[in-house]
């Protein structure tokens, strides 16, 4: 399907593809790139097309998918390569690397993060791996700050170098963090992400929270018979601490061992949780949310769901992903990519670039295939994909 509709240069919104004459050509990569004259052909027939049309507003029609999902909010892998090795992220086999010349550099990533964001984008979040390993973090974060338009930086990190870089990261623009955690049990934590740093994981969640981070967002992928037994003591954590404790719906990724009996379901996690705190309120919350959110009275901080698999949030997702060798993912569960590293490389022009986003954007699908199909399918690693 043509990509065309509603564009946007520097805050300005102007009709795409339906003005103009020219025939459909491709560019040097082979990837198509739709004129004016074969994008005006398609635009009054096609979903997209009329969607577009009734729905006229400053946003890029190159981030707005065929079900009018608007896409403001990209995660870009920095690194592969992590520091631990989470049983629910990377095979216990470890995982083949990929070539560090064939990673997107420092000026590549910025290059594309320019571009989003003049397309719409407002929040990047920065993931891995483990993103703090990468030597020029604090640079990459400084260099986002100064795009205009961005309003939200974020990062999501084990923590491990967490109390050593976050001051240097605040004052760059660092402005949310999420942070890693799956057990308050040290003994326990080491076995799920088969090494030590319990302490220092913690040290940097009090430290995100003495710098002034409302809320420090706490990721926790439950998992039967690993932690669901700690889902109460999480609550408690969030007592006398502006946290959001995260309760992640274990999900499936190639070589993690997922099978259906180990997820812990979002209402099953509530019910626990309802009956140490009846009182538990739940919270309103952003359309394009992925959580669900509760509170206990009176507590700092609150709790929320990612109910990724047993009642999915496709139909409001406004999240693309761009893996460290720099590849596209418009779906995280989705096993199609399209490399935006090799159209760089190749010299392709932005209009150019921006065409191929747009293209990998239409064809992204009204939702994923469901806990069971995406178990079977070919995917890679979480640690590849950069959450």
């Amino acid at each position: 399907m043509a990509v065309a509709g509603w564009g946007r240069r520097g805050g300005t919104a102007f009709l795409w593809g339906a003005f103009g004459a020219g025939p459909r050509r491709a560019c040097s990569s082979g990837a198509p790139v739709w004129t004016p004259a074969a994008a005006a052909q398609e635009l009054q027939s096609s979903g997209r097309g009329r969607f577009l049309l009734e729905h006229a507003a400053p946003f890029s029609a190159f981030l707005t998918d065929s079900f009018g999902r608007q896409h403001n909010y990209l995660r870009i892998s920095l690194t592969e390569k992590c520091n631990l090795r989470c049983q629910y992220c990377m095979p216990e086999e470890g995982v083949q690397l990929t070539p560090k010349s064939d990673l997107l550099t420092t000026q590549e990533i910025v290059t594309l993060a320019k571009l989003f964001v003049k397309e719409g984008v407002e929040k990047i979040r920065l993931t891995g791996g483990e993103p703090l390993i990468r030597p020029d973090v604090v640079d990459i974060v400084g260099q986002l700050r100064k795009l205009e338009g961005l309003k939200t930086i974020a990062v999501t990190t084990n923590g491990m170098n967490l109390t050593r870089l976050l001051p240097r990261l605040k004052e760059a623009g660092l402005n949310a963090i999420n942070i890693s955690l799956d057990t308050l049990v040290p003994a326990k934590f080491e076995f799920i992400v088969r090494r030590k740093g319990f302490h220092k994981v913690m040290e940097g969640i009090h430290k995100a929270t003495e710098l002034g981070y409302r809320p420090v967002k706490v990721n926790c992928v439950v998992m039967r018979g690993f932690n669901e037994d700690e889902l109460l003591g999480f609550v408690d954590f969030t007592k006398d601490l502006p946290l959001d404790v995260r309760f992640i719906e274990y999900m499936p990724f190639d070589g993690n061992k997922w099978n259906f009996k180990k997820m812990v379901s979002y209402k099953e996690m509530l019910d626990t949780i309802k009956q140490q705190w009846p009182e538990l309120e739940k919270l309103s919350c952003e359309a394009s949310s992925t959580a669900k959110s509760y509170k206990v009275p009176h507590f700092q901080g609150q709790i929320s769901f990612i109910t990724s698999m047993s009642e999915h949030f496709c139909g409001s997702c406004n999240r693309l992903r761009i893996t460290a060798d720099g590849n596209l993912k418009v779906c995280l569960f989705g096993n199609s990519e399209v490399s935006l590293r090799d159209h760089l490389r190749s010299g392709a022009s932005e209009e150019e670039l921006v065409q191929v986003i747009g293209a990998a954007v239409g064809r992204k699908k009204k939702q994923h295939a469901g806990m069971f199909n995406i178990s079977q399918m070919k995917n890679r690693p979480m640690i590849l994909i950069g959450g």
